[in-house]
């Protein structure tokens, strides 16, 4: 039977408009995803002061407090801090609270105000402002939006040495911060800080402030949040306030149903490699070391080739006068992921509604690479497409006598100083970067569906004889398998 909670929650996310809950970065906890979360505290006594940021109609807190009710947690007394900017949720807020105020242990406070501004005054000890006292545990879904680089908030978090590109993150970071040692940390929020140079410092400030406990994952993209069609890979994670970094207890499920849950423990060497400079959170989700983990052959890093990886320079709507739908007199072809498959590359398409070459001139020739062999990979996936690396190989004899390519800003394109590698070399990146272990451990630390030029920088390749080698064999067989590129991945050799 559905809870007062959860019916209200259901109603307001079929009556919000899409435009309101983008706008304002809201999505209201379903109540089995916030049971879960509350399940992931360990058990604690005493007083216990809880932090809701973004609390909308009281999901999270509503979970928590069901679990104390139920014996599930041991504190004399529970005090919440709420806190919620929309101003037509705060009454669905209190009537929420309001339910557990009954026995006198029970005190719900309820800010109307910025989470963000409150928080960073309290810390940089504004004299106007409130202090938060510290809170012994935080539960939250913070709200899904970016920041403006020039924003208030985006100045606010500086202030305190914040530094990031999200609302969620800011939200977290804020609520460490204000966390007293050994205080948990609950938060379901996109996976996408996990890895990529944008929150490269909020990694780094959560790290050295907390300890990772557990990750959850749901396997399918779309069902964290369903019924907001909210098709952001999400994580729940918990932090210890200044805990000892240990063993991260890894959980999965299909969706927020948490019928076929998993668990596995890993050390935390597997969670952040040791000597990975960016700090990429992997998610394993097998016990199993996988090939790219096992092999020692494969351990070199693209600037030790001599190769480099950038993204499509040519982003078309700003070129849009230069473009042409067929090649002609003084073009060029113009490559976008439709011109690939399995099977090789097709050029030109007629029906593929994107222009088939650009101008070759003055204003377009800096964008343009000489024709060659290149390795190109798809910088996006669909939401649920079986593959997050598809790399394909630029085959110049396609283009006749075209001395130059334009790379679509979608591709992400392998080349040496922006000119061709030598076919063999470029058949084996295409190999290496197809196989089932590469595809799975960039999974492991990529949460969304782009694949981008710096995530392919830091991974770790075989050597380039070994490259060739993988290449030459691809050039000798005929179709490959998916079978088949996994079985040659396991010959390779230092």
């Amino acid at each position: 039977m559905q809870s007062a909670v959860e019916q209200k929650r259901l109603q307001l996310s079929k009556s919000t408009e899409a435009r309101t809950k983008s706008l304002l970065g809201q999505f209201f906890t379903p109540e089995k995803t916030a049971a879960f979360m509350a399940s992931l505290f360990p058990d604690a006594n005493g007083v216990c002061r809880l932090l809701d940021a973004g609390a909308g109609i009281g999901s999270l807190s509503a979970a928590f407090l069901d679990r104390w009710r139920g014996g599930g947690f041991h504190f004399r007394r529970v005090e919440v801090d709420a806190f919620e900017l929309d101003r037509t949720l705060v009454s669905h807020l209190s009537q929420t609270l309001d339910t557990y105020s009954h026995r006198g242990d029970f005190v719900g406070n309820i800010h109307k105000e910025d989470f963000i501004h409150a928080a960073v005054d309290s810390l940089s000890g504004d004299l106007f402002s409130r202090p938060l006292d510290p809170y012994t545990h935080a539960i939250l879904n913070p709200p899904y939006k970016k920041i403006n680089s020039h924003s208030a908030h985006r100045l606010a978090l500086r202030r305190v040495g914040i530094e990031t590109v999200n609302l969620y993150s800011a939200f977290v970071a804020l609520a460490a911060a204000h966390t007293a040692p050994g205080g948990q940390i609950v938060a379901i929020i996109p996976r996408s800080f996990c890895n990529g140079p944008y929150y490269r410092r909020f990694r780094d400030f959560i790290l050295e402030r907390t300890a990772i406990r557990h990750m959850h994952l749901f396997e399918s993209r779309s069902r964290a949040f369903r019924d907001d069609d909210v098709l952001q890979e999400n994580i729940i994670i918990r932090l210890e306030r200044g805990g000892q970094q240990g063993p991260v207890m890894i959980t999965t499920s299909t969706d927020d149903s948490f019928a076929d849950l998993t668990s596995h423990e890993h050390p935390f060497e597997r969670i952040v490699f040791p000597h990975d400079p960016e700090r990429f959170i992997h998610v394993p989700t097998s016990p199993d070391k996988n090939a790219i983990e096992l092999s020692r052959a494969i351990r070199y890093t693209l600037a030790e080739l001599g190769i480099k990886v950038s993204t499509g320079p040519i982003v078309d709507f700003r070129l849009k006068t230069h473009l042409r739908d067929r090649p002609g007199s003084n073009t060029v072809p113009l490559l976008y992921p439709g011109h690939f498959t399995s099977s090789g590359t097709t050029w030109p398409i007629d029906d593929m509604k994107k222009p088939n070459a650009i101008e070759n001139n003055p204003d377009t020739e800096k964008w343009l690479y000489p024709n060659g062999f290149y390795c190109v990979v798809r910088r996006f996936s669909s939401k649920e497409e079986k593959r997050r690396i598809v790399a394909s190989v630029v085959e110049p004899s396609v283009f006749g006598a075209a001395p130059m390519l334009g790379f679509e800003n979608h591709l992400n394109v392998f080349h040496e100083n922006k000119r061709g590698l030598p076919e063999p070399l470029a058949r084996g990146l295409a190999v290496f970067l197809n196989t089932t272990a590469v595809d799975e451990h960039f999974r492991r630390f990529n949460g969304h569906t782009q694949v981008n030029a710096t995530d392919l920088k830091l991974m770790r390749f075989p050597s380039r004889s070994a490259l060739v080698r993988l290449g030459t064999w691809a050039m000798q067989q005929g179709v490959l398998t998916q079978d088949e590129i996994d079985a040659q991945l396991r010959t390779l050799t230092e």
